[in-house]
């Protein structure tokens, strides 16, 4: 699953890379996401239309040991086999997104050395990633990514990855039926760039 991802680009690269098919991008999201973003933290997204900023992951209520509420853990990753169960179905029917990635990292490594290896496109600045979100009362837009099972080239780090779209199947994504739409949810088919680090995978946030 996927737990950090890099956007590299600016605002204005980004809306120009959605500009096919955004409706208005004069909405700009206030202030700036970081460019590694990690599972309750900021990130650009385009959903109606227009670029906005959100939270990565959808809120989980959580209680402790003596029932005493604890902070919500962010459900940042949405199986796709899993997107007709009720945590997801209702975001997955009505409020599909597109999230701008530059690059996304898993661990890899023993247990304890654990490093980042990242995955980018071949050639390719920015792609996209298929998202849900939905509003919530704790962080107010929230999205995640959806995952599916891994190409391979992420096969060998990790059994799935996050569903890359082609920009021709963009508009399926976001406006399709659910049906047509859940036929989109594959492991990549094209080459792949596969970057090994010796960055320690729980650094840096």
């Amino acid at each position: 699953m996927c737990n950090l991802y890099r956007m590299s680009k600016s605002q204005d690269e980004v809306a120009h890379f959605f500009d096919a098919i955004a409706q208005d991008m004069a909405v700009a999201p206030q202030g700036n996401a970081p460019a590694e973003i990690y599972p309750g933290y900021p990130g650009l997204v385009l959903a109606d239309g227009r670029l906005a900023q959100m939270t990565w992951g959808f809120p989980l209520q959580r209680k402790g040991a003596k029932g005493q509420p604890l902070k919500p853990k962010p459900v940042n990753n949405a199986r796709a086999d899993k997107l007709s169960s009720p945590f997801w179905s209702s975001s997955y029917r009505e409020r599909r997104c597109l999230i701008p990635v530059s690059a996304f990292a898993e661990a890899e490594g023993p247990r304890g050395g654990k490093t980042r290896t990242w995955f980018a496109m071949s050639g390719e600045a920015l792609f996209a990633v298929a998202g849900l979100w939905r509003d919530s009362a704790e962080w107010g837009p929230a999205y995640t990514m959806v995952m599916t099972e891994a190409c391979r080239h992420v096969r060998g780090v990790h059994d799935r990855m996050p569903v890359i779209l082609a920009q021709a199947d963009w508009v399926d994504w976001l406006d399709g039926a659910p049906d047509a739409a859940s036929l989109l949810c594959r492991p990549w088919p094209g080459d792949m760039q596969v970057t090994r680090t010796d960055e320690p995978w729980a650094g840096g946030r």
